[in-house]
């Protein structure tokens, strides 16, 4: 490899702080949004509300997100840069307006602003890695963004855990400060456009080249996306592997209950899960990148998901759940990046709707898997039979080697054979 395909051709290297100051903002974006996750009970005592309304401050969040999905992505596709930047701040203004005093209609407005800008700054990791990071880093930095989600859902967790709601202006300001940090550090990295801003392309134009404006352009973004065969199977693969982890993570602690799991038991379970997955989402998409495996690390993902949901189906336990919730959250949280990183490889610009399109089904099946997982609470092992089967659904899209084919090309044994010779050359 040369140095110019090293640097993206013009000589410009890769600019990793701003994927860095992406990530942490991402992050900050799910510790707000779990903050009152693991203190449900002593929030609603702290507020005066019951739980259900405690529930709401979390809630609120992918329902947003079916409705500003896609018009965020269109807004980011002309602009990332200051979308991107108005998501932080809007992040950071939702942190501070929850300090604003102690009363529940200050939490949910804090909430309500970060839940808004959620969808402006998760739809930004393919084009902001593909205007500062060299075509060679995108994987790579696509799956550190991703896993930077994973690390603060589980920073939440333990925030939530260590100081509790008992001291929870201590907890908020804690959150607060953390946030406004990341904003900071993202606004200093997108005072200049990334080197390779043009390359990666402008998106958001119509059919013939025409800026259009409005709803408009975002049914014709979305119209031209859906008509990429490669798209639509991204959506159903994701819809199938995101339904099935957020129906565990909702609902793992009752479906083990019967089977004599604690409740902290579940909870440290849930945090061993989604730390496998960073783990497996900052090293295992790059690695699939460079040897174009990423087919078989997605296939294995469902294998193995399938394989663990059967054992937690027949027996579950402590030790079975253990390895099972470790290995499945090792492998299927890995398979967001991969997906991601092949999205911001498809021709065409929308890069950042796209990104919409793949977060907006991979919310979409989370709600209806939960929903059909809670109906057969009271029936463990179908539950797991359920998103065993839900995952076999896919396996059909699986049959051949799409996710390796060149960007535009397809996955036939010839393009495949082309693009091997062409890396290794």
């Amino acid at each position: 490899m040369t140095n110019q395909q090293a640097t993206g051709g013009d000589g410009s290297a890769s600019r990793w702080g701003a994927l860095a100051s992406y990530a942490a903002i991402a992050a900050c974006t799910q510790l707000l949004w779990l903050t009152f996750a693991p203190i449900t009970t002593d929030a609603a005592q702290h507020y005066g509300v019951s739980e259900g309304a405690i529930g709401w401050l979390a809630n609120v969040f992918p329902l947003l997100y079916v409705v500003l999905g896609i018009p965020a992505g269109r807004l980011l596709d002309r602009s990332m840069r200051t979308w991107l930047a108005v998501g932080a701040v809007l992040t950071a203004a939702g942190g501070l307006v929850r300090l604003a005093g102690g009363g529940f209609g200050v939490a949910i407005a804090g909430q309500l602003l970060v839940a808004v800008a959620q969808p402006l700054v998760l739809n930004a990791v393919t084009a902001l890695a593909g205007g500062y990071l060299a075509h060679r880093h995108r994987a790579a930095g696509i799956a550190l963004g991703s896993a930077s989600l994973f690390v603060g859902m589980i920073a939440a967790f333990v925030l939530g855990a260590a100081v509790g709601a008992s001291r929870m202006t201590a907890l908020l300001a804690v959150q607060a400060a953390l946030t406004v940090v990341a904003t900071v550090a993202v606004l200093f990295a997108l005072r200049r456009p990334g080197p390779f801003a043009a390359a990666a392309g402008a998106g958001a134009v119509a059919g013939d080249g025409e800026l259009v404006p409005g709803e408009a352009a975002a049914r014709g973004a979305v119209r031209r996306l859906w008509a990429d065969e490669v798209v639509r199977r991204l959506v159903t693969i994701v819809t199938l592997g995101f339904g099935v982890f957020i129906a565990l993570t909702t609902w793992l602690q009752a479906l083990l209950k019967p089977a004599g799991v604690s409740t902290g038991v579940a909870g440290a379970l849930l945090i061993g899960m989604v730390a496998a997955g960073t783990a497996g989402s900052a090293v295992l998409p790059a690695w699939a990148a460079r040897r174009g495996r990423r087919t078989e690390v997605i296939r294995l993902s469902v294998g193995v998901t399938v394989v663990g949901c059967a054992v937690l189906a027949v027996a579950p336990g402590v030790t079975t759940a253990a390895v099972a919730v470790c290995l499945m959250g090792l492998l299927l949280l890995a398979d967001l990046p991969i997906l991601l990183e092949v999205a911001e490889n498809r021709p065409g610009g929308d890069v950042a709707t796209l990104a919409a399109l793949v977060w907006l089904a991979g919310n979409a099946g989370g709600v209806v898997v939960s929903l059909a997982v809670q109906g057969l609470l009271h029936h463990p092992a179908a539950a797991f039979a359920l998103l065993a089967v839900v995952l076999l659904a896919g396996v059909p899209v699986l049959r051949t080697r799409w996710l390796d084919a060149p960007p535009g090309g397809d996955a036939s044994p010839a393009a495949a054979a082309a693009a091997a010779v062409g890396e290794a050359v």
